[in-house]
């Protein structure tokens, strides 16, 4: 249930948003005088304040309507389904010159809600407001600041260096194919796949050996890995894109080898055999070795 009342209140925040402000564009490109004919556009300052104007009345709303777990599900759904609302708009209504910005937004909006959206249909009975990996970490949600600060300063500073075009494409090429490496993990693996290292084995948990795990041991690893690099190379953020790197490298490392661990433990010989047979998946990372 709750994650048809997730879905809902996406999709009818993204629609909303998106109906209010091609209505403002029309209206304002419509009252312009021109004499040429033109793609109606809506300035950035003016889709911001549609959006923010749309999320504060919507949460007041959902706060009034909803409690609990279920208001803490609706307005992370209804955030990210106005993001990715703003950001399809970034991408086609507003100046070129944004275009790479309006890619990151709607690729981060994306990747939250289907992490909800696939948690919702291979465990949900463990489906929170936490799924959404919103609040991933203290250190996640610095991450994600420092970017936003070096992306406009380097627009304000050097607006040339944003608009490397097939940079950013290289950047969403790697946060599309991250994404569905990652969402073909987590359902190949299905009720095995969890946000969080397990220390006790459950009856339900195999060793998933087939499809994309037959390719790498940490799909799911793997596929954030590049969608988290990917986001900075959309932007056109130098100094990020080595930041993530290292920090994403550094966190899976760690990440990968306590996973191994308790790996070897579930399922003994039966990983030793598989471990030896398939990588890890990620660039110099080879997890724990029982040897």
């Amino acid at each position: 249930m709750h994650g048809k009342i997730g879905c809902f209140s996406f999709a009818i925040a993204c629609l909303l948003n998106l109906i209010i402000i091609l209505f403002a564009t029309l209206h304002l490109h419509s009252s312009e005088v021109s004499y040429q004919e033109e793609k109606p556009t809506i300035e950035l300052n003016c889709a911001t304040l549609i959006s923010c104007v749309l999320l504060i009345i919507s949460c007041l709303l959902s706060r009034v309507c909803c409690r609990g777990h279920i208001y803490e599900i609706v307005w992370r759904s209804i955030l990210l389904g106005i993001g990715q609302a703003f950001g399809i708009t970034v991408t086609f209504c507003c100046s070129t010159s944004y275009l790479s910005l309006g890619w990151y937004i709607s690729v981060m909006s994306f990747f939250h809600f289907s992490e909800f959206v696939v948690t919702s249909i291979i465990r949900p009975q463990n489906l929170t407001s936490e799924s959404f990996l919103l609040n991933h970490s203290k250190a996640y949600g610095i991450a994600a600041l420092v970017s936003w600060v070096e992306y406009w300063t380097e627009l304000w500073l050097f607006p040339g260096l944003k608009n490397s075009y097939w940079i950013s494409g290289i950047g969403l090429f790697l946060c599309i194919g991250g994404e569905i490496v990652r969402k073909t993990a987590m359902l190949t693996a299905f009720h095995n796949f969890d946000h969080l290292i397990r220390t006790q084995r459950e009856e339900h948990h195999q060793l998933v050996t087939g499809g994309i795990y037959s390719l790498c041991r940490h799909p799911s690893y793997v596929g954030w890995f590049y969608w988290s690099i990917g986001t900075q190379i959309i932007l056109c953020n130098p100094w990020c894109s080595v930041a993530y790197l290292i920090a994403s490298w550094t966190f899976f490392n760690e990440r990968v080898f306590e996973e191994e661990v308790t790996l070897l433990h579930f399922f003994g010989k039966e990983y030793v055999a598989y471990q030896s047979k398939v990588p890890t998946g990620l660039p110099f990372i080879h997890g724990y070795n029982i040897n």
